[in-house]
């Protein structure tokens, strides 16, 4: 059984921390999953909505992708009342 291309691909992202958009494409490719550059862009886009991943442009044709670390909540301080 395959994964859906989105698992694969945030879990690969998970695993690196860090990558090239190119890298990501051919490791989906190399895994079988038969992916595009335009289907990459949808799933780059679901994962950047949800907060799980960071997309920047780092050259004119090439995007850094960074897994997002969830951060960790602060415990809320009782308030005192008056």
């Amino acid at each position: 059984m395959r994964y859906p291309l989105r698992y694969a691909a945030y879990e690969w992202i998970k695993e690196k921390k860090t990558a090239i958009d190119s890298e990501l494409l051919e490791a989906l490719n190399k895994n079988g999953n038969k992916c595009s550059p335009d289907e990459l862009d949808k799933v780059l886009m679901q994962l950047e909505i949800l907060g799980l991943i960071t997309v920047r442009w780092v050259g004119k044709d090439k995007r850094r992708i960074e897994f997002q670390e969830k951060p960790t909540e602060e415990p809320r301080m009782p308030r005192i009342s008056e």
